[in-house]
């Protein structure tokens, strides 16, 4: 019933900059300012993903630069410091590496960022093979969609579904991102379905609802049909 989501491939950049494990630590960090990017995969072969390098995985060269961790320190910092004496690629990255494939949802893709607190993603095939990157900001796009492009999708794929005509009458509105659906409906427990259903579809800020039960009309008797004049 509901509209194909998008997919990674319709939002990732496709032109990627990348670096081979032996990668020298300033290499990286030149590439890093030239791209304007805070993260770069690591490859090998003819494209696999095999790590990333992160601002995170540079930083501690420079905070360790002068100073003489203490025992504590360096037991629970272990990695870090690791990190701070590293000069290549294979040294500094983290593996495996995480990716999402390029038929994923934008939902999964969001989810995995979340969870892994990442800003950016290699984005691979089924072998591996590095295909782009998608970036926070790539996941936000859907929420450039057209107001009326809402509408129209929140109508055939909700609305028409849920609370199709005679029986009731919606009328959708949208204004920046805002769904808002009002009017009358047969069965009003059906409510909180479309509320989870327009949610869902891409673009959607919010929904709001101004919508009451439609009663069947009742039947007119017949000595007043009868005798419409009589008191």
């Amino acid at each position: 019933m509901h509209g194909t989501p998008h997919i990674v491939s319709d939002v990732m950049t496709h032109t990627v900059a990348a670096i081979g494990r032996e990668a020298a630590f300033k290499d990286i960090v030149r590439m890093m300012q030239d791209w304007k990017v805070s993260a770069l995969p690591v490859i090998e072969g003819e494209g696999r993903v095999v790590g990333v390098v992160s601002e995170a995985d540079l930083l501690p060269k420079e905070e360790f630069r002068d100073s003489d961790p203490d025992r504590y320190t360096q037991l629970r910092r272990l990695t870090d410091l690791a990190k701070a004496g590293a000069v290549t690629a294979e040294e500094l990255m983290t593996s495996p590496a995480l990716t999402v494939r390029a038929d994923a949802t934008l939902a999964q893709a969001a989810r995995t960022m979340a969870r892994a607190k990442v800003k950016r993603l290699p984005v691979v095939d089924a072998v591996g093979l590095l295909q782009g990157v998608v970036s926070r900001a790539d996941l936000l796009k859907v929420f450039l969609r057209a107001d009326e492009e809402i509408a129209e999708e929140v109508r055939r794929e909700v609305v028409s579904f849920l609370f199709p005509t005679p029986d009731s009458s919606v009328r959708v509105t949208v204004r920046d991102g805002v769904v808002r659906l009002v009017g009358r409906v047969r069965d009003t427990s059906l409510v909180p379905v479309a509320a989870r259903l327009v949610r869902a579809v891409e673009g959607v800020v919010d929904v709001d609802f101004d919508l009451t039960r439609r009663t069947a009309p009742r039947d007119t008797p017949a000595s007043d049909t009868a005798n419409p004049g009589s008191a």
